[in-house]
C-alpha cells in the first residue's frame, strides 16, 4: 500500500509524527538472507528518511549489497500515539564534513553530548544512508 498525499509520500499528521526525535528500527536484509535490525536515529530530509553511520558497519554493507530496507518509527503501546512501518529503496552517501551527524546528533542529544560525540568521531568514516520511501504503512 503506498500513500502519496499530492506529490508527498507523508501525509500531514505522519510529517508531525516524524519531525520529533524518535527512536528509529531500521531493517537490511544480511548476506545471509535473514533480516539485520538496529535502532538509528533518523531525520526527515524532504520526502526521504536519512540516518547515519560509519562506513564499516553491517548495516552499510548491507544496504550497499541488497539497497532496500524499512524503518519502523513509534508504534510502542502507553508510549506512542502511532506507528510507521516505511519500506523503501536505500543509498549510500558521504556524510561531508560530518554535516549530517552534527545535525542529527543536535536533534537528539544535549548540546555537551552532541559535542562530546561529535569530537569521537571526528576522524571516522561517516555517510549518510537514504531511505526513499515507497510504502507508508500505518502499524499502530
Amino acid at each position: 500500500m503506498k500513500n502519496n498525499y499530492g506529490g508527498k509520500m507523508f501525509a500531514r499528521e505522519v510529517l508531525a509524527f516524524l519531525e520529533k526525535p524518535r527512536i528509529a528500527r531500521f531493517a537490511t536484509i544480511g548476506r545471509d538472507g535473514y533480516p539485520h535490525l538496529v535502532t538509528m536515529y533518523f531525520m526527515l530530509d524532504g520526502d526521504d528518511i536519512i540516518m547515519g553511520s560509519d562506513r564499516g558497519e553491517r548495516k552499510v554493507q548491507n544496504a550497499e549489497a541488497t539497497p532496500k530496507g524499512a524503518v519502523i518509527i513509534g508504534g510502542d503501546p502507553g508510549i506512542d500515539e502511532a506507528g510507521y512501518l516505511i519500506q523503501g529503496d536505500l543509498s549510500i552517501e558521504d556524510d561531508v564534513g560530518h554535516n549530517m551527524t552534527l545535525r542529527m546528533l543536535y536533534r537528539y542529544e544535549t548540546e555537551e553530548d552532541a559535542e562530546k560525540h561529535a569530537a569521537e568521531w571526528a576522524d571516522s568514516d561517516l555517510v549518510v544512508i537514504r531511505l526513499k520511501p515507497k510504502s507508508v504503512i500505518r502499524v499502530y
